[in-house]
């Protein structure tokens, strides 16, 4: 494994047995029909369809919603529609599968996968989206099944949607009866996932994460002060007719509230004024604190978010290197620092866990390691699905060895900041308290009070974000430093 080959979640494909997911209208991508330039409500749940097939068999959610809908023009709600389906879908597969074993003939597991696909849209829409009439959810997806070559089941589909139509106001999903299994069918979650939360936070926090994490994903922009200012594009935003709100605590984010559309054609995109950036993901590079002059090392750095805050933190003053193992991963960044019209940025292309010709050179290291990403998992519809209990122990090795490479790049007096956005004990405190066990002459340095007033700080010292606290990624970070002679 490269010290990459997680940072998106790149993982096993997603089995058609696993579960699901949920995202809204305002996650649209830049979506098309399959045939014709006017729409329908069959056209969208048609590409819905065609989407859902291709994710099913294996396919990641984002990249094939896009390659399913990129040849002709869309009206916007139907793109809407369209996203919220495909996402809504496999976000909630768990359920939608749980309300196939109740109310059909064969459990979801043993129906025909493309019926199980059209069941799965028809239910989707009946219990989670309060804006389409239960009518024509239910024949709209007869319809699909016949478009889509089961005619003969199309009385299936009817007669199993109209069976859980008949049964509303009251909720026709049943539970089981232990209480973790329980939430976790109900919100569309692994057990394992699951029971991880309660463990960590008791069952009502459990659930509010749960509710949190299947919303979706708010835009953070992290504005670029050798650009513009905040004021200057908050002025820009509000021209343009999209509200934006400040976060206390992060003096270059601001949050849009209920943007649709593309992130390119937003005011100043083109100009580098701001970079999308969630609010926990710029707490990274503050507790890195970099000054101008300094050499820094971000060990894990594609896509650039955090190397380009960097260095706009050290007014592009100083070289950071940005390392990656792929060099495709490595032009984003590059990209991304053009944009922002930033000089301080060199990429190297390598495997973080060893590279000798960085030892002692460095001022400021970032370890932003690749992980399982459980406090993102809004941003990525099928990515709980794709974690297992045995990706995260191999993920924890992994991390293990680049927290130890890391520290050997720098200076005596140099700080290093590891971090992660997953909440998994095993990716975060374990590896933390190992790397200090094996390194004793390293120590915690508290992080300031800007970050503190808006993150949990532990008693050791560091710090972790929980999306439905703090209503940002959910992140961990802390940085270490050697101890004084």
């Amino acid at each position: 494994m490269s010290p990459s080959f997680f940072k998106e979640l790149i993982l096993k494909p997603v089995q058609p047995s696993a579960g699901a997911h949920r995202r809204s209208p305002k996650e649209a991508l830049n979506l098309t029909p399959s045939r014709g330039t006017q729409s329908s409500p069959l056209d969208a749940r048609q590409l819905a369809f065609q989407s859902l097939r291709a994710i099913y068999s294996g396919a990641y959610a984002d990249v094939a919603l896009h390659r399913a809908l990129t040849t002709k023009g869309l009206a916007e709600l139907d793109r809407h529609l369209v996203t919220e389906l495909v996402y809504g879908c496999v976000r909630r597969q768990r359920t939608l599968d749980a309300l196939i074993d109740q109310l059909g003939r064969k459990p979801a597991q043993q129906q025909p996968p493309e019926l199980r696909i059209i069941l799965h849209l028809g239910f989707y829409q009946l219990r989670y989206l309060d804006h389409i009439p239960a009518s024509a959810a239910v024949n709209t997806s007869v319809n699909l099944a016949k478009q889509n070559g089961y005619s003969r089941l199309s009385g299936v589909v009817n007669g199993i949607l109209r069976g859980y139509a008949r049964q509303q106001p009251h909720d026709p999903l049943q539970l089981p009866t232990d209480p973790i299994q329980a939430c976790a069918v109900d919100y569309s979650f692994p057990d394992w996932m699951m029971r991880l939360w309660w463990q960590q936070l008791g069952s009502d926090e459990a659930r509010q994460l749960c509710d949190w994490l299947n919303q979706p994903p708010h835009i953070d922009l992290r504005i670029n002060p050798l650009k513009t200012s905040l004021e200057a594009v908050e002025v820009a935003f509000q021209t343009a007719g999209i509200e934006t709100v400040r976060l206390p605590g992060l003096p270059q984010a601001l949050r849009l509230r209920h943007h649709q559309g593309s992130i390119p054609k937003l005011p100043g995109y083109d100009q580098g004024w701001w970079m999308v950036q969630d609010s926990s993901g710029q707490l990274v590079g503050q507790l890195l604190a970099p000054q101008a002059g300094q050499v820094v090392i971000d060990a894990c750095a594609a896509p650039g978010g955090k190397a380009t805050h960097l260095a706009e933190l050290m007014q592009d003053q100083g070289q950071i290197w940005a390392c990656d193992r792929t060099g495709s991963r490595l032009r984003k960044i590059q990209q991304n620092a053009r944009r922002l019209g930033l000089t301080a940025i060199k990429t190297y292309t390598g495997d973080s866990r060893h590279q000798p010709k960085f030892h002692g050179q460095a001022d400021r290291v970032l370890v932003d390691a690749p992980c399982s990403g459980l406090g993102t998992l809004h941003r990525h519809a099928d990515a709980r699905w794709r974690q297992t209990p045995e990706t995260i122990q191999d993920l924890s090795q992994l991390q293990q060895d680049l927290l130890t490479e890391a520290a050997r790049w720098l200076q005596p007096t140099g700080r290093l900041v590891y971090a992660t956005c997953t909440l998994h004990p095993a990716e975060n405190e374990a590896i933390v308290e190992q790397f200090l066990q094996t390194h004793p002459d390293w120590q915690i340095e508290p992080p300031s009070w800007e970050i503190a007033a808006v993150a949990a700080v532990a008693p050791q010292g560091w710090v972790k974000v929980w999306p439905h606290r703090h209503h940002m990624d959910g992140f961990f970070m802390v940085a270490l430093e050697r101890r004084a002679a």
